[in-house]
């Protein structure tokens, strides 16, 4: 494949096309943009001014509630992924500049905004209490006393309702429920929704089978759209191979909360200054740090320089399987694979790491046991609430008061299928503190 093909293929996957839903039909949609403020500029600010964005600062990372302040929460972790990812971008834009492959028109920036984009969007989906929440929603609609609700749905709606995932449902927050709610949702640019996508596939895909997935049906109309025009090769039935640009968010993602979960967890006293240490020990430049006295200064160093290491590295890499990546080619498992050494294991080390003496700590196993009951209480008023009003009779007033919680409209002419997924929606859209209150105040308890 020459240049003017290379070129042509990134021009495609850049695309700054938008689409909107009208009447259930989907139409371009276009919007006003200069010099100072591109379409990148455009699809960064309307995530960065979303409600599902500014509920991220009081929803986990990995500490339900913690009480320090400098811990991790789901908005912060967002605001370090989307710079990572903006220097991974910026890098690998430059690189393509060089190589004559960026299109005209584009700069290295643009690049480097789009990933950002895709950075901050990542986790708009994720459900109060992290992926113990993903996991207690799941686990809740796996209940054999539960199959009763799921009887009038085909099986690809069972797997979307019964598999939360907070991939497909940040996928579905930008593209459905904020801004034009069910019109388009924020209307980004095709190449910052192409750059979203991990897992373009659905729920009843292969690749999905105790795996994970990025799009719900909901959302699959609007998605073939954006696949033909990034011209995403397609390798099955709905199911088309990753955007260039989603690795760089991925990498950006992994390098975070890789090493900032285990400055956390050295900030709570989970684990050792010397654990950190000898983690980073290998990345270039870390050792001659460890003689700073001051063990939050030494930490902060010792991860900007292992994170400046692996944004050289992973761009590097990029350019090495640039030509597997832009064709949907690329076999290995992410770009982590094919780095240095010293970034892969330090970056694997971590992970084990926090894995081992983090993720099960005892200071988080009562709060995480008590989201499934949290979670699942919110569910037992909900969808029962949902079902009934599909049973086309007279409903209860307590599940008619349960309908009016969540704002539902009793006279829309929606499939059961669409209302369980708005009630999904209301839940991942709580925080850890709003989920727990409204747990609280339905059971009674803060009557009394």
């Amino acid at each position: 494949m020459n240049f003017v093909q290379m070129k042509n293929h990134w021009q495609a996957r850049l695309s700054t096309k938008r689409f909107g839903v009208i009447d259930e039909q989907i139409q371009p949609k276009s919007i006003d943009t200069d010099a100072i403020r591109t379409n990148f500029h455009v699809d960064y600010d309307r995530v960065v001014f979303s409600r599902a964005f500014r509920r991220l600062g009081r929803k986990t990372q990995v500490h339900p509630f913690a009480r320090s302040d400098h811990t991790h929460n789901r908005l912060t972790h967002s605001v370090e992924v989307a710079s990572v990812g903006r220097s991974l971008g910026n890098a690998v834009g430059a690189k393509l500049q060089d190589a004559h492959l960026l299109p005209d028109g584009y700069s290295p920036s643009n690049i480097g905004t789009i990933v950002q984009v895709a950075c901050l969007a990542h986790d708009l989906g994720n459900p109060a209490f992290g992926h113990t929440g993903e996991a207690a929603l799941r686990e809740w609609f796996a209940n054999p006393k539960h199959e009763i609700y799921l009887e009038n749905l085909n099986e690809i709606q069972r797997q979307d309702i019964c598999t939360y995932e907070g991939n497909a449902h940040s996928l579905r927050t930008v593209l459905r429920l904020e801004m034009y709610q069910n019109q388009g949702g924020m209307r980004l640019s095709c190449a910052s929704i192409g750059a979203l996508l991990k897992y373009p596939w659905a729920s009843n895909n292969p690749h999905a089978k105790g795996k994970k997935f990025n799009i719900y049906q909901s959302e699959m109309p609007l998605i073939r759209h954006i696949a033909t025009e990034l011209q995403l090769p397609e390798l099955a039935t709905d199911h088309w191979a990753r955007h260039p640009l989603s690795y760089l968010m991925e990498a950006a993602d992994d390098i975070c909360y890789a090493l900032l979960d285990l400055e956390d967890a050295v900030e709570l006293g989970l684990i050792d200054i010397a654990d950190f240490q000898d983690i980073l020990g290998n990345i270039d430049g870390v050792a001659k740090l460890t003689n700073i006295s001051n063990i939050e200064q030494r930490c902060g160093a010792m991860r900007g320089t292992a994170i400046g290491q692996a944004i050289q590295g992973i761009s590097h890499a990029f350019m090495l399987h640039h030509d597997e990546l832009l064709m949907g080619k690329f076999t290995h498992k992410d770009l982590l694979a094919v780095c240095d050494e010293s970034i892969k294991n330090t970056l694997k080390e971590a992970k084990n790491l926090a894995a081992n003496k983090i993720f099960r700590h005892d200071s988080k196993l009562a709060t995480e046991i008590a989201a499934f009951g949290c979670l699942g209480s919110i569910l037992d008023l909900l969808i029962p609430a949902v079902f009934a009003h599909h049973q086309n009779q007279q409903i209860s007033t307590k599940h008619a008061l349960a309908l009016d919680l969540i704002g539902f409209d009793k006279s829309a002419k929606n499939s059961l299928y669409q209302d369980y997924m708005s009630v999904l929606d209301f839940i991942g859209g709580l925080t850890d503190n709003t989920a727990a209150r409204l747990a609280r105040d339905i059971s009674g308890v803060s009557m009394v």
